[in-house]
């Protein structure tokens, strides 16, 4: 054994994957690598290579050093274990369902790239790649200004359940900082485009350990995802300003607005409608006189943009250059480095647009304006300046040279208002590792949520802002809100349909426009803009999950942790992920009982396969009890309904079950229910009993039929089906909500709280099955569901009278009930039910699987509402906040100076410099499973 530390260091360097250090310009202008190798000067800005020596013979040591980690032998080790090797060709050998989307490898956009290269199809080991570049903070917002952009790269060949894992994510290039390297990234990136294009031509040796052949394996990059400055950078056309829609392109209607300065995309999405739709000829609640006559926007397939692109030059063969014509017709700054990629042409979707990021921005946007957050609203001063000049609405409307006040709008809320829901969401409770602690970002002096993560944000929209705002706005307003919450939860479904995203598609310019009638101009910036195209990008290249930013954010947040050394950031990086690389590789060949990170129990495990249970389906479901056990026993009627409940849900029993069924042949179904109840389980016993030479035979069933004992084990919780579910007496008190409980029946829906955890025991050997004792609310009377948007609602003083407490523990779904936030007394007994998913638990929607929650759901058609006034009726007035009143106000003189004005805005608006601190998300392993 190694005697120390630097020992063991030595000992597995042989196991090291190849790293190099490439000497760079200190403004990033070129790499000396090649035949600049041997340069002391940078050839375009001519400073030094070297930094100048403070004395002495010592070696001279570069600006700025550029980390790459070839990628080819780190595929290649993908076939050296067991372990990933059998997966590497999951994607070919799936079963699939027309229409149906889990996984990239059932969406057009993969399916296309496959008619394309037939060659490279027909190895199903060849490797599909996605790539990601951020910026990366090690300092956070408290330190210095510092930035490093990790370049990251997956394979998409492995299952739902590895796919975008950590193990799976190879760090590829550290672009060095502490500047963002904009459009230079392309120089960094030359090492690696170089490696793809050798993986695409010549392919590389490699051994698969599953059948011991040598197979030439090629790698193929299908797309990029980042948020949207990065997505800039790497596309080659500027996202930022007028013009900074890169899928739109110079065919977009944004302009500027005159008092808010802002790119506006404000009446820009009529023109996706049918020509026939009535909101293209309304001349008063979009642009005021202004009908739509325009058909929308046709998206360049790749060989009609690399037809523009191919003349221009790439930033590392001049940097300086830019291109004739840019900001007036066009916003190409280069020709990306990716279009050297032979096959780019041909992908579909290029580069992702970060849903991550856009559903955030278009939260942060709503939130602020209903709530009404100074400095943060998009319905300031000047927004109402920009209305006058816009639209129709002269209820809202102020004078160009007011300091105020400004009429109160239906769709911002009252100081009482705002203080009751801040409360409400301060006192919520979720289920563990839901979310984030919410109440942390709650100000109740200024009545303000501040600091929220992406993952907080994400569930706000898609769950909370229908209940947040239900009882504040009017009807119009709180409906155009839903359909925007709505829209995201089916856009963020781990299970697509084709059908169901074209049905989105034709929804979002309605959304929109809902929301456009609503809303000032100042609102809509490029984020609710990108609404319009996401359904697009689903429907072709598959679900988000595998398109988005958080799992790269929590991968750049374990980078971060891993710093040790913050004099020489990206070397510390690059250290620590070699390390990590090694014994997560060696961890591969460790025997099960060894303990190692891969082989780690989740946080909801349901705890190994009992080898001695019967292989009887009611016995033989996985679960954990946690907490203190205690003895205790049945009162006559609980083992009764215990009993016939476990009879009745035993796929073994279920002959018999229409065997008594059909003995009451004419008698009305809900009569037989009910002798199946009262008598089926003395009936099968004496069914079961009949024959007594038979006994032996019928094994199980003969000690089922005799019914369980009468003394059970309790436990306070319970790990089972991912979800760690609480009885309602241990989690009085928590600052989480673990009780809720919801089983589906083929007529109702049954929700509620586990009063009681128990494990019922046969007289055979090893038959338990665990039970959840629970208080149910009453179906009909206690349950509304909303006949439009299928929002559900119980009311928790209405329970069921029938006496049937229990259920199986692997058929509950757990749920979290949440109060809406309110001034009626009328609206305190009522719950609205949001319904879980289960934590790091990936199940194949192509497959029958029990208890199956995710359904595919067509998406809601948005309604068209009369908007009787938007000035509030009580004819309030919000008095301006100093800050708005002193905004300063710029003479625009020309098209170069707003650009760059929107450059440093645009940043501000994407959110990209807390990125790494926002996604920092308190539970371990939250993650796109986590709810629905």
């Amino acid at each position: 054994m190694p005697n120390d530390f630097n020992e063991v260091k030595n000992l597995v360097k042989t196991l090291d994957l190849p790293v190099r250090r490439i000497d760079v310009c200190p403004n990033g202008c070129m790499l000396y690598w090649k035949n600049d190798n041997d340069a002391e000067f940078c050839k375009w800005c001519e400073l030094p290579k070297y930094k100048a020596k403070r004395g002495g013979n010592g070696k001279a040591k570069p600006f700025k050093q550029l980390f790459y980690l070839p990628l080819t032998p780190r595929l290649q080790r993908l076939y050296a274990s067991q372990v990933t090797a059998l997966h590497m060709k999951w994607h070919a050998n799936h079963e699939k369902k027309d229409d149906l989307m889990c996984h990239p490898s059932d969406a057009e956009a993969w399916k296309h790239f496959d008619r394309t290269h037939p060659e490279f199809a027909i190895e199903t080991r060849n490797v599909r790649l996605g790539l990601c570049a951020d910026e990366f903070a090690p300092f956070g917002k408290s330190g210095k200004t510092y930035s490093c952009w990790p370049v990251i790269l997956t394979p998409y060949n492995l299952p739902l359940e590895m796919c975008m894992k950590e193990p799976y994510m190879f760090l590829t290039l550290i672009i060095p900082g502490p500047h963002n390297p904009k459009k230079l990234i392309d120089a960094y990136m030359q090492p690696l485009i170089e490696e793809l294009q050798q993986l695409w031509y010549q392919g590389v040796p490699t051994r698969d350990i599953t059948t011991g052949d040598v197979f030439r394996m090629k790698a193929a990059l299908l797309w990029t995802v980042n948020d949207f400055p990065a997505y800039g950078m790497l596309s080659g056309w500027s996202t930022a300003g007028l013009l900074g829609r890169p899928i739109c392109m110079e065919r977009s209607k944004a302009f500027r607005l005159k008092h808010g300065r802002k790119a506006c995309y404000f009446d820009c999405h009529r023109q996706f409608l049918p020509l026939n739709h009535s909101y293209r000829k309304n001349k008063k609640d979009f642009t005021k006189k202004k009908v739509e006559i325009t058909p929308p926007p046709l998206r360049l397939s790749g060989t009609e943009i690399f037809a523009r692109v191919e003349h221009l030059k790439r930033a590392h063969d001049d940097p300086q250059c830019m291109p004739d014509g840019y900001g007036e017709y066009h916003k190409w700054t280069k020709r990306s480095i990716f279009w050297d990629l032979p096959y780019w042409s041909t992908n579909l979707v290029p580069h992702n647009a970060d849903v991550m990021h856009i559903e955030k921005n278009v939260f942060d946007n709503i939130l602020n304006t209903v709530m009404d957050i100074t400095g943060k609203t998009k319905d300031n001063l000047n927004a109402r300046k920009d209305l006058r000049d816009i639209c129709d609405r002269p209820a809202l409307e102020v004078d160009v040279t007011s300091t105020g006040p400004k009429p109160k709008a239906v769709y911002t809320l009252t100081k009482n208002e705002k203080r009751v829901v801040c409360e409400w969401l301060k006192n919520l409770k979720f289920p563990d590792g839901y979310v984030s602690n919410i109440s942390r970002c709650i100000d109740l002096n200024e009545c303000k949520l501040t600091g929220m993560k992406s993952h907080d944000c994400h569930v706000f929209m898609e769950r909370l802002l229908p209940i947040a705002f239900k009882e504040f706005v009017p009807p119009f307003v709180w409906s155009a809100l839903i359909e925007v919450s709505l829209f995201f939860r089916d856009l963020c479904s781990t299970s697509l349909t084709v059908t169901n995203m074209q049905k989105l598609e034709n929804n979002a310019p309605v959304i929109l426009c809902n929301l456009e009638r609503i809303f000032p101009p100042a609102f809509f910036d490029s984020m609710e803009h990108m609404i319009i195209h996401l359904p697009y990008e689903a429907g072709i290249a598959g679900p988000v999950q595998y398109r988005w930013m958080y799992p790269f954010e929590r991968f750049l947040f374990h980078l971060k942790k891993r710093i040790k050394n913050k004099a020489c950031i990206e070397a510390s990086i690059c250290n620590a992920y070699i390390v990590e690389e090694v014994t997560t590789f060696a961890s591969y060949y460790f025997e099960p009982h060894v303990q190692s990170k891969r082989q780690r129990a989740g946080r909801n495990d349901e705890g190994p396969v009992d080898p001695n249970v019967p292989s009887f389906s009611i016995f033989n479901y996985l679960g954990r009890s946690a907490g203190a056990c205690k003895r205790g026993y049945l009162i006559d009627d609980e083992r009764r309904i215990a009993h016939i409940y476990i009879l009745l849900n035993c796929p073994e029993v279920e002959p018999y079950v229409q065997m008594f069924r059909s003995s009451y042949y004419g008698v009305p179904d809900h009569r037989i229910d009910q002798m199946c109840n009262e008598h089926f389980a003395e009936w099968f016993k004496q069914i079961i009993l009949s024959d007594n030479n038979k006994i032996m035979e019928k094994g199980i069933l003969y000690h089922l039929a005799w019914g369980p004992n009468t003394q059970v084990r309790s436990w306070p919780a319970y790990f089972v089906n991912g979800y760690n579910f609480h009885t309602s007496t241990h989690g009085f008190g928590k600052g989480t909500m673990n009780s809720g409980v919801c089983v589906e029946s083929v007529s109702n829906d049954f929700y509620g709280v586990i009063e009681n955890i128990i494990e019922v025991e046969y007289p055979g050997p090893a038959m338990r099955a665990v039970l959840f004792k629970c208080i149910w609310y009453d179906p009909v009377r206690g349950t509304n569901v909303h006949r439009k948007y299928n929002l559900v609602e119980i009311n928790h003083k209405k329970r069921y009278k029938s006496y049937d407490p229990f259920i199986i523990a692997q058929q509950a779904v757990q749920v979290y009930y949440v109060p809406y936030p309110s001034l009626k007394r009328d609206r305190a007994d009522w719950l609205a039910v949001c319904k879980t998913r289960a934590r790091s638990k990936v199940e194949e929607h192509w497959k029958d699987t029990a208890y199956q929650q995710d359904r595919v759901v067509a998406p809601i058609e948005p309604e068209l509402h009369d908007i009787p006034t938007l000035q509030d009726p009580s004819g309030e007035v919000v008095f301006v906040d100093e800050i708005e009143i002193h905004l300063p106000q710029f003479n625009i003189t020309s098209f170069n100076e707003e650009e760059e004005e929107e450059e440093d805005d645009d940043d501000d608006d994407d959110d990209t410099s807390e990125n790494v601190e926002d996604d920092d998300v308190d539970n371990d392993e939250a993650d796109e499973f986590d709810f629905d």
